[in-house]
This record gives C-alpha cells, structure tokens and sequence, in this order.
C-alpha cells in the first residue's frame, strides 16, 4: 500500500508527521513524503525541515493522500495549480483521501469537498461551506465515502489510528496505539473552543489570526476564486466531477 503525504513550504509538521508515525506501522506499506520535487520543505517554524522523498509525477496513483494544513500557507497550497491538479487525478484512485487540519481548504479548493460533510481546524471551519462541504464543528474525524477530514494539528494522531483501523482492523490500530503510547491526559482541558474560556478562546484566535497573515494571498486568493468558478461552470455543464 503506498501512502502519499503531501509536502508544501509553510506546512505544520505535526499535521503530516503525526500521522506518519501511525501509518508507518502499516504492514507492506510504503510511505512517500510527495511533492513538486524531491529535496527540503521548510515548515512552518521556520526551522524544522521535512524531505520530500518523491515528486508528484513520481507518485501518480497512491493507495492513500494525506494533506497536512499550514498557519500561514494553507492558501498559497490552495492556489498551488500543481498540487491541485495532482489532488485532482490522484483522488480519481485513491483509497483515502485525507486531510489534516486546514489541509481540508486544500482539499476543497481541488473540489474534491463539494457536497460533503468536513472538518478542519475550528479557526477555518467556516471555510468549507464557500467550497460546498458542510462543516462538522464538533467533529473530530469526519468520513464520507473515501473522504475523511481531521480536526486541528493533534487530530492527525486519531486519524492515523482509525485509518489503521479501516486498513488492518482493530487489533493492528490498538497495538499502533500502544507502541506509540498514544493515551492523552492534558494537564488542561482547553483542546476545543467548546470547552475553553472565553478569554483563551479570544487570545487563541488573535494568535492565529496574526499567524496566519501572508502577504502572498494577496496574489492567490484570485486564482483561488478563478478555478472555484470554473469547477463550478464545469459541474454544472457536466465536466469535471471529481468523484467522491
């Protein structure tokens, strides 16, 4: 089974290596980190460097896609017409398609959302509806068909494990769970906007909202509008439908 994760500058590394470190455990499986090119792709700390270990051409029909989410790159990825067309024609065979955090934007944004249920980190879930997924706020894991989203960041742990557990069966998910030693106990219960205070939910989300700035989007939320439309015009001419 061959397992694309997908790579992209500005990337959040826990949103690709947190599930990596469960689908590893997949028997026969072989883990690519994709992207346009093989080589390094700086997270985004701005310090912590991934390797891209094949290209997109490289990894044409993947078993399983994952795309991880980003602070301040999310849109950048979403404009990004390789990633997107790559999504595009990987999703017509893939297993899973699957999304971390604010990779679900990139997933919509490549149509592959329209008409489903998704989530994604709570900061960008009313996003999803622009792209016609209907958004599950107090959803961890969301599947629909072949389609599933996780929440934020630490969600992709979870999601690694309930892949393992549609691929390989419980016993196989439980055993990752417990070499990784995955048995959450935060020291505080503020993982959710529904159960933080109203003062950390309000400082939380200045945070990320002065994360998240990007002087680039200026140039990508255009094309990122220019292809929605056109998927749009396409369906509704009957072209183009991604499959679900």
């Amino acid at each position: 089974m061959q397992i694309a994760i997908v790579l992209y500058p500005g990337m959040t590394a826990l949103d690709a290596i947190g599930p990596y470190e469960v689908l590893r455990m997949v028997p026969d499986s072989e883990i690519r980190f994709v992207s346009r090119e093989p080589g390094p792709i700086v997270t985004d700390s701005g310090v912590l460097v991934l390797g891209a270990t094949h290209s997109y051409e490289e990894t044409p029909s993947p078993n399983i896609v994952l795309v991880p989410g980003s602070e301040a790159n999310t849109t950048t990825a979403m404009a990004d017409g390789e990633l997107i067309r790559w999504l595009q024609r990987a999703h017509q065979t893939s297993q899973w398609t699957v999304s971390v955090c604010s990779g679900a934007l990139v997933l919509a944004a490549a149509g592959i959302l329209s008409g489903h249920p998704a989530t994604t980190h709570w900061i960008a879930q009313d996003s999803l509806g622009a792209f016609g997924a209907t958004a599950q706020r107090e959803q961890r894991i969301v599947q629909s068909g072949r389609i599933v989203t996780a929440a934020g960041v630490s969600a992709g742990i979870d999601l690694g494990l309930w892949l393992v557990g549609e691929i390989c069966g419980r016993e196989r998910a439980e055993v990752a769970q417990l070499l990784i030693e995955y048995d959450p106990q935060p020291p505080f219960n503020a993982g959710h906007p529904s159960k933080a205070s109203r003062h950390v939910y309000e400082l939380a989300r200045a945070e990320m909202l002065s994360r998240s700035k990007n002087p680039r989007n200026a140039l990508s939320v255009p094309k990122i509008l220019w292809r929605k439309t056109m998927l749009s015009l396409r369906r509704k001419r009957g072209f183009g439908k991604t499959p679900g």
